[in-house]
Parts: C-alpha cells; structure tokens; sequence
C-alpha cells in the first residue's frame, strides 16, 4: 500500500533531501518547502521506501500536489 505525502500550502521548494530507492522512517523529513521566509518541514507520513520525488529544488508546489509517494 501507497502513502502519498502531499503539500499543505503553496511553497517554494528549498531542499530535496531524500531520493528515489531511500528507506525512510515515519516522522523523517523528505523536503523542506520556503514560504514568506519560513522553512517549512515536509515529513514521511508512514515508514518505507521512497518510490516517487515529484519536486525538484527550485520548484513550486500547489496545496495539495504530491511530493513524494512511499511504498
């Protein structure tokens, strides 16, 4: 089973800190999004692997886009 972890807010994305293929835990931070000079941790909503990263440092996301998808 998927978990989808998604974006609360439109933001910048700052820094990409996790890949394809990497083994997260539950709570580990994947992405850390910048809004109004405010860094904003994006973490694993479940533990597993990483099989999607949709965002790319430098990128913008939307309320609701997905960032990553963890297997």
């Amino acid at each position: 089973m998927s978990e989808e972890v998604v974006a609360e807010m439109v933001a910048n994305v700052w820094k990409v800190l996790v890949s394809k293929g990497d083994d997260v835990a539950e709570g580990d931070t994947l992405v850390i999004l910048e809004s109004m000079k405010m860094e904003i941790p994006v973490e694993a909503t479940a533990s597993g692997t990483v099989s999607e990263v949709n965002v790319s440092e430098g990128g913008v996301v939307q309320e609701g886009d997905v960032i990553a998808v963890i297997e």
